[in-house]
């Protein structure tokens, strides 16, 4: 019997980061989950795609615009289910056993979120993500795991460049489960800006998705 899942990881620039989240999976290859490993990069000028090729990773390069990475990522895979992570998360040792037990599912699943490092903020912070997911609404740094079928179904990740993730959430509404197991993620983007300004920022641009501003738009305002 194959192993059921492909790993899916959207990278640019990521070779600080990629190394820890690649090892974090070692133990769900060493359980016989782990199928294939694909790496979906969007042009990377360091040494990113040199160390997800010496992990063995298929690398598929592209235009950076994280949707359509993964898209095309995930239009590669071959495994009956779709792990897919940023490279800055990291799963915790034990995420193999509630893996499993969600395999026997057919709904998406979603990792509780916790930030490295990230202190009472970082926290606090966190808890409002995995609040918010049980609503349906998990990010992307939460990871996702969803049967490759449904996937399809829902017609998977969108070609856009922002709110990618928030996109495929709403149209796994319903059929959306937490996965008793952790990502820790890095905190680097909330320490550059503070956590405050950091996560009204989030909020703010989440709102503005719902009320139908454009992606490409969005990324705009995002940047500045």
């Amino acid at each position: 019997m194959r192993a059921p899942i492909s790993v899916i990881i959207p990278t640019l620039n990521a070779e600080t980061q990629l190394g820890a989240c690649l090892a974090a999976l070692m133990p769900g290859l060493e359980a016989g989950l782990i199928r294939e490993l694909i790496v979906a990069d969007g042009g990377s000028q360091d040494a990113t795609v040199a160390i997800a090729k010496a992990w063995g990773a298929e690398v598929v390069e592209g235009a950076p615009s994280r949707g359509r990475q993964l898209r095309q990522g995930c239009a590669q895979a071959k495994g009956d289910w779709l792990l897919v992570l940023h490279a800055d998360t990291e799963l915790q040792p034990d995420w193999v056993g509630p893996t499993i037990l969600h395999l026997k599912t057919n709904k998406a699943g979603w990792f509780r979120l916790a930030f490295a490092k990230g202190g009472f903020a970082g926290r606090l912070v966190a808890g409002w993500a995995n609040l918010r997911s049980l609503f349906g609404l998990p990010y992307g740094d939460q990871g996702l795991l969803v049967p490759r079928g449904l996937y399809f179904d829902v017609g998977g990740y969108p070609d856009q460049p922002l709110m990618e993730d928030v996109a495929l959430a709403r149209a796994l509404k319903g059929r959306l489960t937490q996965i008793d197991a952790v990502a820790v993620t890095c905190p680097a983007r909330y320490h550059r800006h503070g956590w405050v300004r950091r996560g009204t920022r989030n909020l703010w641009t989440l709102m503005r998705y719902f009320a139908g501003a454009s992606p490409t738009h969005l990324l705009q305002s995002y940047r500045r």
